[in-house]
């Protein structure tokens, strides 16, 4: 196997083994292939759709539910694996009838073969550097353009589980797949393929935040209690919003608490799912964690989406995935034709366990500052920097993960100035929101905009204070401190560049699939720097 598509790939470079995210080298080698099979997808459908044909709704959902299970720490079961595999045969040989000829490249003409063991040995024709004569600097940016697709399509998917498609993202990832492919693209026009993929990132967040916002109203501010309570409970993580309210409709009335946790905690901003009482509070941190939070955890666990990690045997009785996200033989909630889900089960077995014995004491922190309620205050914001009360803007988030050095988000948060406001947003904030921040202008100095689609929302913050100041984004006293882990931090960094943010700071350290070349480009023309230390980029940043 070769993976190199998270931040924590072995030795920087790539895993050869077994990835340290706990995937097998059959699993990561049949993602390979199910990519290469969704770029043949893609060829097909791209010629149809020139001829005027329209993109199906079942093909494009194939497309992204097999990118997202190909992104890091969603799915770990080879058979799930074979499966789509199968299924994706079955699609390309439906459009290659409905075009009426084979496609003369390999992703196109390529037939999946019959047996499990034909089917790894043809792993090796998807494998990154199959091609050795190709450029390697076009290999990088291929590579920056797949990752960033797995990220979209992370984010369409949620999307669609709320009934909301954006027409145009879901042709241009097929455009982009099937760019992926095309021999006769040069570097230019691969650097316009990647700019590409960064607008499509921007409008499939735009989608995303339309359908939360308008399925479960605009976030606002409310406090989150993060110490536990007395009784049944279910730990539901992941992003899925849609989940979460399925869950909280079928354990109403039932004792059962619901607890978020990673990247769910924004949820409680969100008048729709606040308005269930027994959605009581977060239980733990970020992603990484999860093995020795769950460890001893008397109650059930839903993963959502991405972030699942090994379930350890301690509670693999007791964690549930549901959507992509899967691991060998752990018990899975399926949707059902109408879009709903059965959690009878999950919710029957937390009852059975009883959940926490007392109540702890009450700790809160506060989330629900997306941009529409952090753009209510752009008035007194204007103001307070006016006249000398606010100094600076941080953008302080993005994903964490589990090496030593990502203290730096903390040690960098916790010097940043007092007059100082940070916007944070993703499973990075787990490194410094239960710290108290105090206050600035009347504002809470800590801003959690929330989940990495959020992301937009950092952007419409940002634009909506440049445009009331008659400035551009680049003009205002603001930092961008991002920290990346999986794919959809690839695919909100191409956003980034995409609407012409620069002088982002990156870590907590650079992708193993950006060569020098590239990074020398991005560092010219969007003066993209690598993090050094909190005390160093600081006094950069600031001037001091």
């Amino acid at each position: 196997m070769f993976c190199f598509q998270c931040e924590q790939t072995a030795k920087g470079t790539g895993c050869t083994i077994q990835g340290v995210c706990g995937k097998s080298a059959e699993v990561a080698n049949l993602q390979d292939l199910l990519i290469y099979q969704q770029k043949g997808i893609a060829a097909y459908q791209k010629q149809l759709m020139d001829l005027g044909e329209k993109l199906e709704t079942e093909t494009i959902e194939f497309v992204e539910d097999s990118l997202f299970m190909t992104l890091t720490n969603v799915n770990f079961d080879p058979e799930e694996h074979y499966l789509q595999l199968k299924k994706s045969q079955e699609l390309k040989d439906r459009l290659e009838k409905k075009l009426g000829r084979v496609l003369p490249i390999p992703e196109a003409s390529y037939r999946l073969s019959e047996t499990k063991e034909e089917i790894l040995e043809d792993t090796t024709r998807a494998r990154i550097f199959f091609d050795d004569a190709l450029d390697e600097d076009i290999r990088s940016l291929r590579e920056t353009i797949k990752l960033g697709l797995k990220g979209i399509s992370a984010y369409a998917h949620q999307a669609r589980f709320l009934g909301y498609e954006n027409e145009e993202v879901s042709k241009n990832v097929i455009e982009l797949l099937e760019a992926l492919t095309d021999d006769s693209l040069s570097l230019d026009d691969y650097v316009a393929e990647m700019l590409k993929a960064g607008e499509t990132s921007y409008k499939i967040m735009e989608t995303l935040d339309q359908a939360n916002n308008e399925t479960y109203e605009a976030p606002t501010p409310h406090k989150v209690n993060v110490h536990v309570k007395k009784g049944p409970f279910i730990v539901i993580s992941g992003h899925d919003l849609r989940d979460l309210e399925m869950l909280l409709q079928q354990t109403e009335g039932k004792g059962v608490n619901i607890y978020t946790h990673g990247e769910m905690i924004p949820s409680h901003g969100y008048g729709g799912l606040k308005k269930y009482p027994h959605l009581v509070g977060n239980y733990g941190g970020a992603w990484q964690n999860q093995q020795k939070e769950f460890s001893d955890l008397p109650g059930c666990i839903l993963m959502t989406t991405n972030c699942l990690m090994r379930p350890m045997k301690s509670y693999e009785d007791r964690i549930y995935t549901t959507n992509v996200v899967g691991f060998e033989g752990i018990r899975h909630v399926k949707k059902n034709p109408d879009g709903t889900k059965d959690f009878s089960e999950i919710i029957e077995q937390a009852i059975k366990l009883g959940g926490f014995p007392e109540d702890e004491p009450v700790k809160e922190i506060l989330v629900g500052f997306g941009h529409k309620t952090t753009l209510s205050y752009a008035d007194k914001i204007l103001e307070a920097v006016k006249n000398g009360e606010i100094s600076h803007f941080f953008v302080i988030g993005g994903c964490d993960g589990a090496k030593p050095d990502r203290d730096y988000y903390t040690k960098f948060a916790l010097g940043v100035p007092k007059d100082a406001i940070i916007l944070t947003l993703a499973c990075g904030k787990y490194r410094f929101n239960k710290l108290d921040f105090g206050e600035v202008a009347g504002l809470p100095r800590l801003l959690d905009v929330g989940q990495c689609n959020d992301s937009y929302s950092a952007i419409r913050i940002a634009a909506g204070l440049a445009e009331k100041l008659k400035v551009t984004v680049n003009d205002l006293p603001l930092s961008l401190i991002i920290t990346w882990y999986e794919q959809k931090a690839v695919a909100d960094l191409l956003a980034l560049l995409y609407v012409g943010v620069l002088g982002i700071r990156l870590g907590p350290t650079l992708p193993a699939f950006v060569t020098p070349n590239i990074l020398a480009f991005l560092m010219k023309e969007y003066r993209l720097q690598p993090i050094t230390t909190p005390e160093k980029d600081l006094q950069d940043l600031l001037g001091s």
